[in-house]
């Protein structure tokens, strides 16, 4: 059992002893090497105009544009068959999957640094937990419907 495995399993466990009708585990998580890899991929363009993305309105083209780069890089960028993003790799690595990711969640300096104020929920279902980390044995990134949603609406 690795360090993090037993370390998701404490925490579920106690916050079960604390809250014993609780049923669903899923972390609040930020992106640190997200916009570094859109430096790097997504057009010029579009970055400029992420730079001042929290004026960006709900519907706006460049707002989706900019989560379905998300859903790229979180659900399936991989390198030597992890994932790309480093806390990505903690808990996906753990059985987690990649949930949803929330606007402006990060406004501080850092959060807007590293991705552009975006941060992203990891689900862990405790049923689901084994079938993920062999998806991603497999080398399939384990999300849910949101995720590959923004995916294909990419702009």
């Amino acid at each position: 059992m690795s360090f993090g495995d037993a370390l998701i399993k404490r925490v579920v466990e106690t916050l079960k002893a604390e809250f014993p009708r609780l049923r669903t585990f899923a972390t609040l998580s930020p992106i640190p090497g997200l916009r570094a890899w859109l430096g790097k991929h997504a057009p010029p363009e579009l970055l400029k105009v992420w730079e001042r993305h929290t004026e960006l309105d709900a519907k706006a083209p460049e707002r989706a544009a900019l989560l379905g780069w998300a859903a790229r890089y979180l659900g399936h960028e991989m390198v030597d068959g992890k994932p790309l993003d480093a806390v990505a790799r903690f808990h996906l690595g753990n059985g987690a999957r990649v949930e949803h990711i929330h606007w402006g969640a990060d406004p501080s300096p850092k959060g807007q640094k590293q991705s552009f104020g975006l941060m992203v929920n990891y689900l862990y279902d405790l049923r689901r937990l084994d079938k993920h980390r062999a998806m991603l044995a497999a080398g399939k990134i384990p999300i849910g419907g949101t995720i590959e949603a923004l995916y294909r609406q990419r702009v």
